[in-house]
C-alpha cells in the first residue's frame, strides 16, 4: 500500500484546536483541517508559516513532519522548540489561524502482505514514524518500535505510539543504553526472535547508519525519512538537495521535498 503521496496539495488558514507542551522540549499543535488530514500521508509535511496569533515570527515557512493525519482526525504537529520559528509555533492557542501548504512530499510505503515492522526513531524523528505506526495497525501490521531519547523527561512514547497498540522498548543517553554498540545488540537480538518485513527510521544519522548497516546484512528492506532545510518545499529552490544513490548505484542530486522526504533506506547516504 503507497501512503503517499496524496493528490490534495493547498494552501490554507486553519484554525488551532489544541496547543499544548509535551515534556520539557516539545509542543504539539492540532489543527481544523479535516480534509487536508484525510488527504495526508505517513512521511509527508506542510511547509508552515511560523506566526503567532498576534502575527509575530520569522518571514520564511519551516517544514513539519506531519504527527496526526487520516480520515476522522485532525491535523497534528509535534515539535521541538528551539528557534524562532518554533518558538512562535508554541504561542499559538486555540482559535489562532495557522497558515498551511501541503500535504507535500512522498510519504511511506506498506506492503498488506507484511506482519510486522521495526521502527527506530530518535527525537523529532518520533513525530515523524508515529502515524506510521497507526497506518500499519489498521492494516493489521504489528509495530517494533525502539525509541532513543537523552532522558525520561524527553521521550515520548505516547504521543508517539497513540491507539496503535505498537511495542516500544526506550533507549536513553543516561545510563548509555542509546549508545551505538549497546543498540547494535538490542537490535540483532529483535531481529533474531522476531524478524520484520521491513525497517523504517528517522531522526539520527548514527542510528540510520547503524540500521541501514544491520538491514543489509539480514536482507530486510527499509525506508529512512530525511530531515533539511528547506527553502519552498515544492522543488522549485533546490535548497534541500541531497545526493542519494538511484537503482544503478550512481549518485544522484534529489530534493528532499519533490523526491522525498522518504527514501529507500539503502539508498540514502549518511548526513
Amino acid at each position: 500500500m503507497d501512503l503517499g503521496p496524496a493528490a490534495l496539495v493547498a494552501e490554507r488558514n486553519v484554525a488551532v484546536i489544541e496547543s499544548q507542551p509535551v515534556g520539557r522540549r516539545y509542543h504539539r499543535l492540532l489543527l481544523d483541517a479535516p480534509d487536508l488530514s484525510a488527504a495526508s500521508r505517513p512521511g509527508q509535511f506542510f511547509h508552515l508559516l511560523c506566526r503567532d496569533g498576534a502575527g509575530n515570527g520569522p518571514y520564511l515557512r519551516r517544514p513539519m513532519s506531519i504527527w496526526r493525519c487520516g480520515p476522522g482526525e485532525a491535523l497534528g504537529f509535534l515539535f521541538h522548540v528551539k528557534g524562532k520559528g518554533t518558538a512562535a509555533l508554541a504561542r499559538l492557542r486555540a482559535g489562532d489561524a495557522l497558515s498551511v501548504v501541503g500535504p507535500l512530499g512522498h510519504g511511506f510505503t506498506l506492503d498488506p502482505s507484511w506482519r510486522r515492522i521495526l521502527i527506530l526513531a530518535r527525537g523529532v524523528g518520533l513525530a515523524t514514524l508515529a502515524p506510521l505506526t497507526g497506518a500499519a495497525a489498521a492494516m493489521g501490521i504489528a509495530v517494533d518500535a525502539v525509541l532513543s531519547a537523552r532522558s525520561q523527561d524527553d521521550l515520548m512514547a505516547e504521543a508517539f505510539a497513540g491507539a496503535s497498540g505498537a511495542r516500544v522498548t526506550a533507549v536513553f543517553d543516561a545510563g548509555g543504553t542509546s549508545e551505538v554498540g549497546a543498540v547494535d545488540v538490542l537490535l540483532r537480538e529483535r531481529l533474531a526472535q522476531a524478524r520484520p518485513d521491513a525497517v523504517f527510521t528517522c531522526g539520527s544519522n548514527r542510528l540510520f547508519l547503524l540500521l541501514q548497516r544491520l538491514a543489509a546484512e539480514f536482507g530486510i528492506p527499509g525506508q529512512v525519512a530525511l530531515e533539511q532545510q528547506m527553502g519552498c518545499g515544492l522543488g522549485m529552490c533546490f535548497c534541500c538537495v541531497r545526493q542519494v544513490r538511484d537503482e544503478h548505484g550512481e549518485i544522484a542530486n534529489l530534493r528532499v521535498c519533490a523526491e522525498g522526504p522518504v527514501f529507500d533506506l539503502q539508498a540514502a547516504l549518511a548526513w
